[in-house]
């Protein structure tokens, strides 16, 4: 009897072996390659402002595959105190963390983010925001990374605020001033097919505009450069149209204004210094943005956004 129990008991922890192998290798990725980054780290982290170094020669931040939480060591934990000493004692100056994931990752939509490079720049951001620093003071980019490794997934830029071109937009990716692609629409249509990541996010504005029954949401449709600059201002404006009779369908009744500032305000070039084309580029810039806000607030940007396109249309 004695030797039937242990037997069974040999036979649990070798399944429960097995189970946890499975697990951590197979479902999570954390075994070999994985391993060795978090085991291997480059010492190429910087902090870049234009072509200046701020800082450089700190270890490169680390994440496991399909994870958007970063593996913090005590040196990515002195670069952030000192990113954030920085931002304080330079309050001129803000930031943009420019995150990357996988090609293995590319079809992995975390929360309200339609990707993981995006879920993991906030996560950083929150990092340095329990830090002191304000969250509209940071702006997120993403990228697609040719490292399957992904050791060096991470880029950290200062940047004037007070000095951008007024044709040009930094996205800040918070609730309120949230941004989704044009993957929520098909190839050069006005038709919305909102994906999972939106779809979280309009439920989440529903319950906000209920509660506040003062605010109201701005929606701004936006182009790449391909095409004439009218016809680019109509398909923005048809998009926003568009993303706003979906709210409708949810039975949002707060007020809901739709702009388009077609190919006026690109975050990327649309095309290479050498003057080819940039597909990456072109592509975050066909968005709307979606933009919760008071009817004050709302009509100071609304005389930016007019001083914008009469600008642009007095240089065409």
């Amino acid at each position: 009897m004695r030797f039937l129990s242990l037997f069974i008991f040999l036979l649990f922890c070798a399944y429960a072996l097995v189970a946890r192998w499975y697990f951590v290798c197979q479902v999570r990725g954390l075994c070999g390659e994985a391993q060795q980054v978090e085991d291997t780290r480059l010492k190429t982290l910087k902090l870049l402002e234009g072509d200046a170094v701020i800082l450089e020669g700190y270890d490169q931040f680390a994440f496991d595959s399909a994870s958007y939480r970063p593996r913090l060591n005590a040196n990515n934990e002195a670069f952030l105190d000192t990113v954030a000493a920085i931002l304080k004692a330079r309050p001129e100056r803000n930031m943009t963390i420019t995150a990357f994931y996988r090609d293995s990752e590319k079809d992995i939509r975390p929360g309200f983010f339609e990707n993981l490079g995006l879920a993991r720049a906030d996560q950083v951001r929150k990092l340095l925001m329990q830090r002191g620093i304000e969250q509209n003071r940071i702006s997120l980019d993403h990228g697609l990374s040719e490292d399957a490794r992904l050791r060096e997934p991470l880029l950290f830029s200062l940047y004037d605020p007070n000095n951008i071109p007024r044709d040009f937009e930094k996205v800040v990716f918070t609730f309120r001033n949230m941004t989704f692609s044009d993957a929520n629409f098909e190839y050069n249509s006005d038709v919305f097919k909102p994906g999972e990541p939106f779809k979280l996010y309009a439920d989440s504005v529903k319950t906000y505009l209920n509660l506040n029954p003062e605010a109201l949401l701005r929606i701004v449709g936006h182009t790449d450069s391909i095409a004439s600059a009218d016809y680019n201002l109509d398909l923005g404006m048809r998009r926003a149209q568009s993303a706003r009779d979906y709210f409708r369908s949810l039975g949002v009744d707060a007020k809901i204004v739709v702009e388009s500032m077609g190919e006026e305000r690109p975050v990327a070039p649309n095309s290479n210094p050498n003057g080819t084309d940039n597909p990456e580029g072109r592509q975050k810039n066909r968005r709307v943005n979606f933009i919760l806000t008071t009817p004050e607030e709302y009509e100071k940007e609304l005389e930016e956004n007019k001083k914008i396109l009469e600008d642009a249309s007095d240089l065409n």
